[in-house]
């Protein structure tokens, strides 16, 4: 018995009823893309039921069951979306700073034995060009933020190290944890000013989070297998074992890999590419271009799939290329279900919890999980 919960980054399809508390009225990642792109082709996507979800054109032999979910939380970012999906609803939406206060700064500063520049909210390519070349002259890490609740350190990988950059990070999360900031990233680049490039050095530090459906999984015994940042995002609670990746293109590898091996349990893998390299840099084509590529791949991928498998594609938040900012964007996210031959329509649902409460009841766990509702009844 294994499932594959695959997660395409920032994948939204618009409707979120508070989007306009967020500043995002009239958002729709998926829909804008596909208007401005009129040639693009989904034809895999479109046979999972994705066609209906955005009430287009729906695929003539219909291969699965689709619907749409709303996020109960508060926020839009990926550690939010993340947890509701392993069954964890924020009562109180995640701290955002325009600056981050002097006590934090000085405290990580103190500790570190560093100095900061920086310290205001920007894209992560525009900040370095505001501040690389004074970075590398002075060897100070840059500090930045955005609209989401990270705070996040960029430091040229010829003036810090890969490990240092790592240890400065892991002292700012112990201090962030005081903040309720759900994340801090190291963000390592290299090359020379005009020139820089940001490395798979990445790496994200996230708040402990309370306890998920991926916990219950392994502590009933059942292996819990992650792709690309997942771990990071969980700080490896529930995980069994890690796969971290750099690119959409080593994510799908790692996945076909890991699920070719893998009898029982569930993977759980993110591809970050449409998220962190089109959608922040609000770059259609390139986000176009990307889920091509993945709906390619997935019609190699499905045959390696059983009757008996679980497969649940959807998203944790939108980030529409199309708007304003370079900022997530508060969107529902699309829910495409493959099991046995069921193919059915599953409605709005009103949690992502839906996902932790389905492979609670899939998996066979002794105690149905206290958030969200299956999407099938897993017991006929």
């Amino acid at each position: 018995m294994r499932a594959l919960l695959l997660i395409l980054d920032s994948v939204g399809i618009g409707g979120a009823s508070d989007a306009a508390q967020y500043g995002d009225a009239g958002v729709n990642t998926l829909r804008h893309i596909l208007e401005q792109c009129p040639h693009l082709q989904l034809p895999t996507l479109w046979s999972l039921g994705l066609g209906h979800v955005l009430q287009q054109a729906p695929a003539e032999s219909l291969q699965a069951s689709y619907g749409r979910m709303h996020e109960q939380s508060k926020g839009k970012d990926s550690t939010t979306g993340h947890w509701e999906i392993a069954g964890v609803i924020l009562e109180a939406p995640f701290a955002v700073f325009e600056k981050f206060p002097p006590a934090l700064v000085r405290s990580i500063e103190a500790e570190c034995e560093v100095h900061f520049i920086g310290n205001y909210p920007r894209s992560g390519t525009e900040i370095l060009k505001d501040l690389g070349d004074i970075h590398l002259q002075t060897g100070q890490p840059i500090l930045y933020t955005s609209a989401d609740s990270v705070l996040q350190i960029a430091a040229h990988e010829e003036v810090v190290p890969l490990t240092r950059l790592y240890e400065i990070c892991t002292v700012a999360r112990r201090h962030c944890d005081a903040y309720h900031i759900a994340r801090v990233i190291a963000r390592p680049f290299v090359g020379k000013p005009g020139y820089f490039t940001r490395t798979a050095g990445r790496h994200d530090f996230s708040m402990q989070p309370p306890c998920t459906i991926l916990k219950a999984l392994t502590e009933a015994g059942l292996p819990v297998i992650s792709i690309g940042k997942v771990a990071d995002l969980f700080t490896g609670e529930g995980i069994s074992e890690s796969h971290p990746t750099a690119s959409n293109a080593e994510g799908m590898r790692q996945l076909e890999e890991v699920w070719r091996t893998t009898k029982q349990g569930l993977v759980f893998a993110n591809l970050v590419d449409f998220d962190m390299l089109y959608g922040h840099r609000r770059d259609v084509v390139g986000y176009a271009q990307a889920l091509q590529q993945f709906d390619a791949w997935l019609h190699s991928f499905l045959p390696f799939c059983n009757a008996e498998d679980l497969i649940i594609i959807t998203a944790d938040h939108g980030n529409d290329p199309t708007f304003k900012g370079s900022d997530h964007t508060r969107e529902a996210v699309p829910l495409l279900v493959k099991y046995g031959d069921r193919k059915q329509d599953l409605g709005c649902r009103q949690t992502f919890a839906d996902i932790a409460a389905s492979l609670a009841q899939f998996f066979k766990l002794k105690e149905s999980w206290p958030n969200g509702e299956p999407i099938f009844d897993f017991g006929q």
